[in-house]
């Protein structure tokens, strides 16, 4: 008999943790498991590529309420006699005002939007938050299924979470599963409690589907150097470092083109630092890119000048498509690269970000060691769907 399987995560925006879901999406076996996905919000870049086989839940009409302005949402909801909702916005908004901390203001927010959400009255067997805070709290709370398990996508320490509030919703939890071995012993140290529950499934990349999306023609016409980024334009993947070393490349008389795929809260902020440094050529915001193969196909050099990651998809990408890659030393880094053999790892300042790729322009001998390197390597991570069947698997 098929396993009924649940998912639930906020939306499918253009995310690491969302680009994952979909590739696991595409890769279940449908003979074994009837599944169904929960989203808040029925909305983003990946939206179209849920899968005929998922059934996609009604979104919750309450959620929306927690989404607009304060004002709105009180009068809309006193109108339609939801009391109960009107309340929870009133509190949810004096967290919005005081909690500066993005992701311990989402943790903190859940109680007052759980409150106001119905619960799923179908029982699973499996319910699977995909993504640290709202997904995993939802399952906990408002799912009914024999194993719960919830996936953490970063590594935990950075976002400065609240972890009293975590500690309640993972002992929950059948499982933690994380997306790199870093990753996994952040999770053990800061809930040692909990350890045992922790599990690590990479997340999973297709070669052939890489490969074959990157061929689609674009407009890409620089004759120089391209460089190419992908990530959300938020402080943690440290686009105005890269900003800065671009700035460098072309002081030092480097005929560069820097193209960043994807969108963020800092767009107006980096866009003022490239119009002072007189960028506007020469650094450029994609934004959101359905497909972004195609470029870092076209790339010299990829490069990603984050702070932290949990495991980037993105530079799995870039080694599929053998990009000579540019990383800076964030902790998770080397869990992907090693420095000098499939690309380079270099400090967390422009300074360094533009010393790296300056080496790899000066240095073709090196670009074209790391790109036989890369295309030695057995870069597929299909079968980690395995690991999941057997987490799946209710006693």
């Amino acid at each position: 008999m098929k396993k009924n399987i649940l998912f639930t995560i906020n939306n499918l925006n253009c995310g690491g943790a969302e680009k994952a879901l979909i590739s696991l999406l595409e890769t279940i076996d449908y003979s074994m498991y009837n599944v169904d996905l929960f989203l808040f919000k029925h909305e983003g870049l990946f939206f179209n590529k849920i899968p005929k086989q998922v059934n996609l839940l009604e979104e919750p009409y309450e959620y929306q309420y927690f989404d607009m302005s304060i004002k709105t949402a009180i009068k809309d909801s006193i109108k339609k006699g939801r009391l109960d909702i009107a309340f929870s916005r009133v509190c949810a908004g004096y967290i919005f005002n005081v909690e500066t901390n993005r992701a311990r203001c989402e943790q903190r927010v859940w109680k007052y939007i759980s409150k106001s959400l119905k619960n799923i009255s179908k029982r699973y067997d499996v319910a699977i938050g995909y993504l640290e805070k709202n997904p995993v709290y939802f399952c906990i709370d408002k799912v009914n299924a024999n194993k719960k398990i919830g996936f953490i996508h970063t590594e935990y320490d950075k976002l400065e979470m609240d972890s009293e509030i975590d500690l309640y919703y993972f002992d929950k939890l059948d499982n933690i599963v994380t997306v790199s071995e870093e990753c996994s012993n952040v999770l053990k140290q800061k809930f040692p409690l909990y350890k045992q529950k922790v599990e690590v499934m990479y997340n999973i990349v297709s070669p052939s589907v890489v490969h074959n999306m990157s061929l689609e023609t674009i407009d890409f016409s620089h004759k120089g150097i391209k460089l190419v980024s992908v990530g959300r334009l938020n402080h943690y993947k440290g686009f105005e470092m890269a900003i800065e070393a671009c700035k460098s490349l072309i002081e030092s008389g480097y005929d560069v083109k820097w193209y960043v795929i994807g969108e963020g809260e800092e767009r107006v902020k980096l866009e003022r630092m490239i119009k002072e440094k007189d960028l506007q050529e020469i650094f450029i915001l994609l934004g959101m890119k359905e497909n972004p193969y195609p470029y870092i196909r076209e790339a010299d050099i990829y490069v990603q000048p984050s702070r932290f990651e949990g495991k980037s998809i993105a530079i799995d990408e870039a080694k599929i498509l053998h990009k000579p890659i540019v990383v800076t030393n964030f902790s998770t880094a080397t869990d992907q690269i090693q420095s000098e053999e499939n690309g380079l790892i270099v400090d967390m300042d422009a300074q360094s970000i533009f010393e790296g790729i300056k080496r790899l322009i000066d240095d073709i001998e090196l670009r074209k060691n790391l790109i036989e390197s890369l295309s030695n390597e057995s870069l597929g991570t299909e079968t980690e769907i395995q690991k999941l069947y057997e987490l799946m698997k209710v006693v």
